[in-house]
């Protein structure tokens, strides 16, 4: 075990429109898929329940996450215009947090 703890989590809570469940299923796994190849995911997945969804990620630091960003900004983009950012929870060493300040703005972390 590393010394030094680098890992960053996210927690994201999405609330999703009736109409619109199917097409965000559809970008969950399209994001699923893309992220599967990136070496410093820990982990990633979406859970569903009650027309919302829950995306759970976990990556080895700060510079993965920002990796990762770019890979799926495209797919990210998609997703926000079809389902509400309810809260995104970012959980990480001051450190870590510091370097994505930047990156994560426009979603308003916690």
């Amino acid at each position: 075990m590393e010394l030094q703890d680098t890992a960053v989590s996210f927690h994201a809570y999405f609330k999703i429109n009736k109409e619109n469940l199917e097409a965000f299923k559809q970008l969950a796994d399209d994001l699923v898929e893309t992220t599967r190849g990136e070496m410093g995911c820990l982990c990633y997945g979406f859970f569903f329940a009650d027309g919302e969804a829950n995306c759970i990620e976990s990556y080895k630091n700060a510079e993965a996450v920002i990796a990762h960003l770019s890979n799926v900004e495209d797919l990210v983009q998609r997703l926000i215009r079809i389902a509400e950012i309810k809260r995104l929870e970012v959980n990480a060493t001051e450190q870590e947090i510091s370097k994505l300040l930047f990156p994560l703005k426009e979603f308003s972390p916690k």
